[in-house]
């Protein structure tokens, strides 16, 4: 059993993608557990029709209240923390396990469209799916033009997921990727919890990960899997217009908890 956790505010077109994907593709068991962040759009009963676990918040609450609140649900070894808003390749919970118990890592991410092997690569990718994205997204964010978008910038999904596999299996490079975060639940006795005044949580995590493996040495910094690769929409969805965080007063900024010398020593 492995725990999912994804916290979500509307997006009905997306979340609908999310879950057909995450559904077919998935290898092992798992538990999807929802924050819903008072969604008006029917997705927290979406999901729950699915046999999803969702925790109904009263408001929309920053990033890392939320993936607490699902951590507070979660009863599986390893956490998944995703965005709605990406679609999963094939078998991408099993490659991305193997790989953190190849290269003995407890927090791991996947590739994606934001980071690759190379920065080469990373630019081709992004700049592919920035023509894609900026040229479809003139008709819309339904259903139908978000796969649209998926099939023209890979064009046969599985086959592209399965070429990665082959060519960097077990291969990882320092750094992250935010939309696909893996914590094996052991490594928050030494790490902690998100923390809740950091709405970047990815970024903060990375530092605190970071810090620890030069400090105690306990853990490894977070790796990027090069064989999982997981396509993320890159905020094409959140030109909707959000309802500001209820526990917004009590975020802070990275620079504020770390300041920049600290941030140029573990980011």
């Amino acid at each position: 059993m492995i725990s999912i956790i994804t916290a979500i505010h509307n997006q009905i077109d997306m979340n609908k993608i999310f879950f057909e994907y995450l559904k077919k593709n998935t290898k092992n068991e798992f538990e999807l557990i929802i924050i819903d962040n008072k969604s008006t759009d029917k997705s927290a009963d979406f999901f729950e029709k699915n046999n999803a676990k969702v925790i109904r918040n009263d408001a929309n609450y920053s990033y890392p209240y939320s993936q607490n609140q699902g951590i507070s649900a979660s009863s599986g070894e390893y956490l998944f923390f995703l965005n709605n808003d990406i679609v999963v390749g094939k078998d991408w919970d099993e490659v991305l396990i193997q790989s953190m118990e190849k290269n003995e890592l407890e927090v791991v991410t996947s590739c994606g469209v934001e980071k690759v092997e190379t920065e080469t690569q990373t630019k081709k990718l992004k700049r592919r799916w920035k023509r894609i994205k900026n040229i479809l997204s003139l008709f819309g964010t339904h259903e139908k033009n978000l796969r649209r978008m998926h099939k023209i910038m890979y064009k046969n999904w599985d086959h592209f997921i399965s070429e990665r596999k082959t060519n960097f299996k077990g291969k990882v490079i320092e750094g992250f990727v935010g939309n696909t975060v893996v914590i094996k639940k052991t490594a928050l006795d030494k790490i902690g919890l998100w923390d809740e005044r950091i709405q970047g949580g990815d970024f903060d995590l990375s530092m605190r990960v970071k810090k620890r493996s030069i400090e105690v040495g306990d853990i490894k910094p977070i790796h990027i899997a090069l064989d999982a690769f997981n396509h993320h929409y890159i905020r094409l969805t959140i030109k909707t217009k959000f309802p500001p965080f209820k526990d917004k007063e009590n975020l802070i900024s990275l620079e504020e908890k770390w300041g920049e010398e600290n941030i140029a020593k573990y980011l």
